[in-house]
């Protein structure tokens, strides 16, 4: 018997392997025989066995099993065995989100995973993944991210990618922000269908510490991918014990993808345990391919049924080993390696009296599942600690150390007359966009470090409205001065006058020019387009011009350059021809470049207006 195939696995790895070989014979494609297996083509109609699921704590127990049929073809090179399911709780709660994973025996030998089922279905029918799909994701090559001794998942921090002129967004849009883990979670959804659809069993994501904001968050952005977001109690991680003997198969086990005095854990169940490592699930639970989120062993409370989806309700427990690889058959746990994740703090200050000003949690890291439970868990954090409906102003100051890089610091502010911001704002906050197009960036992996935020609330409307606008000078020279007349109207206070003045560069001779007054935060500040990550990082940091500001923009009448990170304006054409090539696609990005004047103010402003003044013509 051949086993190369183990001994060079057990060296890259710095492992002993457990698993007995003698169950297993090379193949000629490369796959393993294993004895207590049953192939597809040996199932058939009538064929009864048993399956083993966790209905209550920790023990696995036994549920009978009917063949109905195969169904060929059910996903691409995969095939799917329906059966029929026999126990007097599966006959009440039929299919029950949770179940995923459960392994299926006939014969003594395991057949795959509980997986598939119908919502809102009057029977007990449920669709099996073959183990043998669910074998191959396990035979895939571990991440190249899988490293050291203990094994730890951390991001590569070799040399930057190939460079490349790609951007999030275009010159000057401030759209380097223009990440959005809403989109970012439609496109992981895929089209997974619905209604009486066959359907991957949902994945309970039992969230405890969760305002109602950031359940309706959850819901919203979570269900399309599979997962089924519930209230649950609190974690039990903290105290709660490894077992002697670990994962085993039909046993529980959780994905934790937030951690403290926020959680949230994706309940399923494991299909087989293979030495160090395990699959479970029978399907994906996010879609997410390599990836390195936090396992940890579950107890089952109860089966929760329902007309529409039953479900375990389960709590936390002892945090043990990785969910490497998220694939179509199953989900991949190695049981030794130590995951990534990223420490959090949120402070709220200016709330007389708030019991829970200080909370502490960690984030799985993930280019998704980071920035979508970093949002949620700090919503729910500032929504239960100030639950006002009342005036406020609010800040969020946001500091985030990405490993390797320079910290970022992020104000994120608003007033409103309905209370603190929600979760649902909070998804599109600055500091989240910028954490979410940090870990999607084309070049080089990127880690952060940690994330500590304070959030000062002042209850009262620290916010102007801007009036009116009126131009005193309706017609320069070149070279001369504009003045504007602006009317502020700050809440409760009485209006304000101020004067703004601009002068305009003689270029603009002979023509209208057309002035924009806007508050600051509603101003991109002209940014090139990052070339690799630190530029990224640096762009994201000053997105636009001073918050609480009043800026007059206007188009210069010029051109100009971008050119690997930094931004030229007023450029000759003769010294743009000389940057560029025509033998190269790395050369200027060239733009209508245009002038900001920026006025502090004591408050954000509300509102935006133009006037026009025409330039006259130089005296030749």
């Amino acid at each position: 018997m051949d086993k190369t195939f183990f001994v060079t696995l057990a060296a890259l790895l710095g492992l002993t392997l457990s698993v007995p070989v003698a169950v297993r014979t090379a193949r000629a494609d490369g796959r393993m025989n294993r004895a207590d297996v049953l192939p597809v083509r040996a199932i058939k109609k009538g064929m009864k066995g048993y399956g083993l699921t966790v209905f209550e704590g920790t023990r696995p127990e036994r549920f009978d099993v009917e063949v109905i049929d195969v169904l060929e073809n059910f996903r691409p090179k995969q095939e799917l065995i329906l059966i029929k399911t026999i126990h007097p709780r599966l006959d009440v709660t039929k299919i029950v989100a949770g179940m995923s994973g459960s392994p299926v025996y006939i014969d003594g030998k395991m057949i795959g995973a509980y997986a598939y089922g119908w919502t809102f279905g009057v029977e007990p029918v449920a669709g099996v993944t073959p183990i043998r799909a669910m074998l191959d994701d396990l035979a895939r090559p571990l991440p190249p991210t899988l490293r050291g001794s203990p094994l730890k998942l951390l991001p590569e921090p070799g040399a930057e990618k190939a460079r490349s002129r790609a951007s999030l967004g275009q010159l000057g849009s401030g759209s380097d922000l223009g990440y959005d883990v809403r989109a970012h979670a439609r496109a992981l959804a895929g089209a997974d269908g619905g209604g009486a659809a066959l359907t991957t069993v949902s994945t309970p994501l039992l969230l405890s510490g969760f305002s109602p904001g950031a359940l309706g968050v959850a819901r919203e952005v979570l269900e399309p991918l599979g997962l089924l977001p519930l209230q649950a109690g609190g974690s039990g991680s903290a105290t709660a014990r490894p077992s002697q003997g670990g994962f085993v198969d039909g046993g529980a086990i959780g994905v934790s993808l937030v951690s403290g005095d926020v959680s949230g854990m994706g309940l399923g169940t494991v299909t087989r345990v293979e030495g160090d490592r395990l699959v479970a699930f029978g399907h994906p639970m996010m879609g997410l391919g390599v990836t390195s989120l936090p396992t940890c062993e579950a107890r089952v409370l109860w089966f929760m049924a329902s007309q529409m989806r039953s479900f375990k309700m389960g709590e936390e427990g002892a945090a043990r080993g990785t969910l490497v690889n998220d694939r179509q058959s199953s989900i991949v746990v190695h049981q030794d390696a130590k995951p990534r994740t990223v420490p959090v703090t949120l402070r709220i200050e200016g709330e007389p009296g708030a019991p829970f000003s200080d909370w502490s949690f960690t984030v799985a890291h993930d280019r998704f599942a980071t920035p979508a439970f970093l949002g949620m868990a700090i919503g729910s954090g500032l929504e239960a600690a100030a639950a006002e409906r009342r005036d406020v102003t609010y800040t969020l100051r946001t500091r985030l150390e990405f490993d390797g890089f320079p910290a970022l610091e992020f104000e994120d502010y608003g007033s409103s007359p309905t209370g603190t911001p929600g979760t649902s704002e909070l998804m599109e906050s600055d500091f989240l966009r910028a954490v979410g197009a940090a870990y999607n960036n084309p070049w080089q992996d990127v880690a952060l470090a940690r994330v500590d935020v304070v959030a000062k609330l002042r209850f009262a409307r620290d916010v102007a409205v801007l009036r009116a606008v009126e131009l005193l000078t309706p017609e320069v020279d070149p070279g001369e001065t504009v003045r504007i007349r602006v009317l502020l109207e700050p809440h409760g206070k009485p209006r304000e006058t101020r004067v703004l003045s601009v002068t305009l560069p003689i270029e603009l001779e002979d023509r209208d020019v057309t002035l924009e007054i806007a508050p600051g935060y509603d101003v991109a500040r002209p940014l090139a387009p990052a070339e690799n990550l630190a530029e990224l990082l640096a762009n994201l940091q000053n997105p636009t011009e001073a918050p609480q500001s009043l800026v007059v923009s206007y188009d210069s009448g010029q051109t100009g350059a971008a050119y690997h990170g930094v931004v030229a304006d007023g450029l000759p054409a003769g010294a743009l021809d000389r940057l560029s090539s025509s033998r190269s696609s790395l050369s200027v990005s060239r733009f209508e470049s245009s002038r900001h004047l920026v006025t502090p103010l004591p408050y954000y402003v509300i509102g935006k207006d133009r006037v026009t003044v025409h330039v006259a013509p130089r005296l030749r």
